[in-house]
């Protein structure tokens, strides 16, 4: 009988657990719906206002027309109607002034943060980036205040500049994925000249989320210190990571000071190592990241680093740079 109870018990639990899956997933569409045709309506409400304000003939006539607006419609429909609020939507349809081109994945908060991006190039690319990725609110302006899309610019082709937002995902290319410089402020260290690269390696652990954000979509976390037998020698790889989109292994070598040509040959051994070992049929040649905390631009022109194909340098900083640094680096990538 006990078990008899037991079996039905853990049917009902199923049971439950799936009706319950089913309710949570409508509740999310719904949500997500009625929250685009939010979107939608104040876009709607953006246009209203700006054709109103080009049939306008007299001075102050935008502002008069705002502050009384404002007032009717707070009385009428409450909060998210004040004369602030009114000029975003005027500024989103402005932005964005073809509707079908808005991601519905997005809430009315991403694209009041997607306003303050000038060029129209990368507001785009950011908009469609954050949907993509699923990046929250609070994702989206990290991304894009550590300069996010002119770092992934500079460290591609000078030729390419936005292939990636207007090419397949199916085309991108293994440079596509790699950023320069890497900003790591999250990981809350000091720097004091007793850090390790241990140190950094286990932050980035702690810090595995906010790693993969910097790091870019597609990335896929596999190992820390991955061991591979060399010989009678075991080799260590600090980090490795699965790329879904080009479908093949990352590896990530730690590097405190200035880039050598030790690090590169590691690197390249690791590569082949790998590639004997783990690379599976299906699976495109390994790829290999040195992330160094100085960059070295004799090492990075006369060696394999050169041919830009299966192993890359990148500079990471443990700290948020102003804009002003930021531009100057990839202004200097750019021009190199």
């Amino acid at each position: 009988m006990a078990s008899n109870n037991y079996i039905e018990k853990t049917e009902s639990n199923q049971l439950y657990n799936a009706v319950s899956g089913i309710i949570e997933e409508a509740r999310g569409k719904a949500y997500r719906a009625v929250n685009f045709v939010m979107v939608q309506a104040y876009w709607e409400i953006g246009r209203l206002i700006t054709e109103d304000e080009l049939n306008g003939q007299r001075a102050g006539y935008g502002k008069e027309v705002l502050k009384n607006l404002s007032v009717r419609l707070t009385k009428e429909y409450g909060k998210g109607f004040d004369e602030s609020n009114l000029r975003y939507m005027r500024l989103f349809y402005k932005a964005f002034p073809i509707c079908d081109t808005l991601r519905h994945e997005l809430s009315w908060s991403h694209y009041r943060r997607l306003l303050s991006i000038e060029n129209e190039k990368a507001r785009i690319w950011y908009m469609n980036e954050a949907a993509d990725s699923v990046w929250s609110t609070r994702q989206l302006d990290r991304q894009i205040s550590t300069l996010y899309y002119e770092r992934l610019l500079a460290s591609r082709e000078k030729a390419s500049v936005i292939e990636e937002a207007d090419e397949k995902l199916s085309q991108m290319k293994a440079e596509d994925v790699i950023r320069d410089p890497y900003v790591l402020e999250f990981l809350n260290l000091k720097d004091y000249p007793a850090i390790h690269e241990s140190d950094i390696e286990s932050a980035l652990i702690d810090n595995l989320q906010n790693f993969l954000l910097e790091l870019g979509r597609g990335f896929c976390f596999v190992a820390r210190q991955k061991r591979m037998r060399y010989g009678d020698e075991d080799l260590y790889i600090d980090l490795v990571f699965y790329h879904s989109i080009l479908k093949c292994h990352v590896l990530i070598d730690l590097k405190l000071g200035k880039l050598n040509h030790t690090d590169v040959g590691q690197m390249d051994s690791y590569i082949r190592m790998y590639d004997n070992l783990y690379k599976a049929e299906d699976d495109n040649p390994t790829l290999g990241i040195i992330l160094c905390s100085e960059k070295n631009e004799t090492v990075a022109r006369y060696s394999v680093l050169a041919e830009g194909r299966q192993m890359f340098a990148a500079k990471y900083v443990t700290y948020l740079p102003t804009e002003e640094e930021l531009t100057k680096e990839i202004t200097r990538v750019l021009n190199k």
